[in-house]
């Protein structure tokens, strides 16, 4: 058998450039998150301390085991700090090109654009323009079939949630034109 028979390929025609320039390394990347997570754990260490990380007569404060936690937090963000500035292998290695940070971002930014729209349209609402405009605009799909997609999924989730188990979600002013 000849290597064709056996194997298939299928290029994407969507899949990022193999020549797209760097935009991080992997060492900037792990340092900026150990960065990120240190502060994340001061201003928790320094909240919890403030409300009480000690032992009382009746057991523990309300900050105590919050802030050992943090305390754990931070030796792991020092940790990743140190291993980051002592690996040779890293500083050299690409994190993520160009090509594919946009696709991340083209995931990234309507999944941040949705959190805010849940806030003012609801979660319904919100829902159907996340998925009719994921599946037209990233995924090239039809226009009535993203639509009709959206819609079925919307109500069902609709019914799931409202109807079947009484769920609190979030409304917006449809919900509430609607009577719901």
């Amino acid at each position: 058998m000849s290597k064709t028979d056996i194997e298939i390929v299928v290029e994407d025609p969507t899949a990022p450039e193999a020549d797209s320039p760097q935009m991080a390394s992997v060492r900037v990347v792990d340092v900026v998150v150990s960065l990120l997570l240190l502060a994340l754990a001061l201003t928790l260490g320094f909240d919890n301390w403030r409300t009480g990380a000690g032992w009382e007569s009746t057991g523990p404060q309300p900050g105590y085991f919050p802030f050992y936690l943090s305390i754990i937090l931070g030796g792991a963000s020092l940790y990743g700090l140190v291993a980051a500035f002592l690996s040779r292998r890293e500083a050299s290695e690409s994190f993520a090109t160009q090509a594919q940070l946009r696709r991340v971002m083209a995931v990234f930014v309507p999944t941040v654009l949705f959190c805010l729209a849940t806030q003012f349209l609801g979660l319904y609402v919100a829902s159907f323009l996340l998925i009719s405009c994921f599946m037209r605009l990233v995924g090239k799909i039809a226009l009535w079939k993203s639509l009709l997609t959206a819609l079925v999924f919307t109500a069902a989730m609709f019914v799931t949630f409202d109807v079947a188990f009484n769920v609190i979600m979030p409304k917006g002013p449809l919900e509430a034109a609607l009577g719901r």
